[in-house]
């Protein structure tokens, strides 16, 4: 069963109403919501066995000794941050195409953002571009590597290029649930990585978040410091043989997961390779149908490693015959919704105050920022729909595209 919901991810939303062919829908299996009901009825409904539950399996599905129910991607990175135990003060590598919530989790932990610059053609940092960040800064204290749209980001050797080992690493991996770099699954490549399972992710919930590690220590104080700091969370205490006593001994955050949301996301993990699979088979569908499309760049699948197609990015060129913006407001008069990941963070008023920048700019994100453009990804679209989206692109692009065009339009185009 699918529940259609609309996008307030951080990227920027261009449709005002539902359109005819969404840019993302959630997925809420019917085992998921029948597990909700069981746990609504069982009379226990906030931390307690069903998380236990499901942290098990998230950290054997991404090979990780352990995971952290939390409330929310942004949550387990500040969470991870403070484990890190960063002076305060301190400077953290941030790429500046990224969402603010990553930023803010630096800032929230009592740390300073420093703005690393990105490739037009990945939206990710190169190994130099994170070298001239860390040199502005002098001495980072740890980096953020962000997997863009699902795609693996080199995670030892952006580490190596800031000059930090990997313990002092934490991967933004909001849109990396099913992400391999190599043969490894994003999720304990680094110190920490933290997932997102908000409404449009790969694997949706509808909230929360999980931190995996390594590290029994780390996931140990992330479990203490995700409940107010307090030695003991309500469901321990209220086992056989519990006591209502525990103790604080640093500052901790409100940022538990609930059973509710386990029990959802436990279901919903046996159709997350299923699902995966649908999202490189429409990844798929928009490459071979829009690679003769003059004026637009397409995503390239890695090389090396597994790309999760949580977002389909393509760049809206000069050959294009408008600009993103129109081309956005263009799409939506056809029924097609869209979204842009991500405004830079140097773009906003707050984060040129707050955070810290190479001294030669962020020219790489200036450049790529008005280029680009996301396309409808989730795994309820259908062939059809793909082909729907594909003409619009082609209809709307320059007039040496019209063979291209002709091609596409044979295609069924119903909803």
């Amino acid at each position: 069963m699918a529940i259609s919901g609309r996008c307030e991810d951080g990227g920027a939303s261009t449709v005002a109403g539902q359109p005819e062919v969404p840019f993302a829908q959630t997925e809420i299996s019917v085992e998921a919501q029948l597990a909700a009901r069981r746990v609504l009825a069982s009379g226990w409904v906030t931390t307690g066995p069903e998380t236990v539950l499901f942290e098990r399996e998230f950290a054997e599905y991404v090979r990780a000794e352990h995971a952290v129910g939390v409330s929310s991607c942004t949550a387990a990175i500040e969470l991870a941050l403070r484990a890190l135990r960063i002076p305060p003060g301190g400077d953290v590598l941030v790429p500046t195409m990224t969402f603010c919530g990553a930023a803010h989790a630096i800032v929230h932990a009592g740390l300073r953002p420093v703005l690393v610059d990105v490739d037009q053609s990945t939206a990710m940092p190169t190994p130099a571009m994170v070298a001239a960040s860390s040199q502005a800064s002098g001495r980072p204290s740890a980096m953020l590597v962000l997997h863009f749209a699902g795609a693996p980001a080199p995670v030892a050797e952006l580490a190596e290029a800031a000059g930090l080992p990997l313990e002092r690493v934490v991967e933004d991996a909001a849109h990396a649930v099913g992400t391999f770099v190599g043969s490894r699954p994003v999720g304990a490549l680094s110190r920490a990585a933290c997932f997102s399972f908000y409404a449009t992710k790969n694997l949706p919930i509808g909230e929360g978040g999980m931190l995996t590690t390594d590290d029994a220590e780390l996931a140990m104080l992330v479990r203490r410091a995700r409940l107010h700091g307090m030695s003991a969370d309500a469901w321990r205490r209220n086992m056989s043989g519990g006591t209502w006593r525990y103790t604080v001994d640093e500052p901790g955050l409100k940022a538990n997961m609930t059973d509710v949301q386990a029990a959802i996301g436990r279901a919903q993990l046996r159709h997350l390779e299923e699902w995966q699979r649908r999202r490189e088979a429409v990844a798929t569908w928009y490459s071979a149908r829009l690679r003769r499309t003059a004026g637009l760049c397409l995503p390239a699948a890695p090389a090396d490693g597994r790309h999760a197609w949580h977002l389909y990015v393509v760049r809206v060129m000069e050959k294009y015959r408008m600009s993103r913006d129109e081309l956005i407001h263009r799409l939506s008069e056809l029924g097609v919704g869209t979204s842009v990941h991500f405004i830079p963070l140097h773009h906003m008023p707050y984060f040129r105050r707050a955070a810290l920048s190479p001294p030669g700019g962020l020219p790489g994100a200036d450049a790529l920022f008005p280029r680009l453009l996301s396309l409808p990804m989730h795994p309820s679209l259908t062939e059809s729909r793909v082909d729907r989206v594909c003409n619009a692109l082609s209809d709307l692009a320059p007039p040496h595209s019209a063979r291209h065009r002709r091609v596409i339009t044979r295609s069924a185009r119903q909803p």
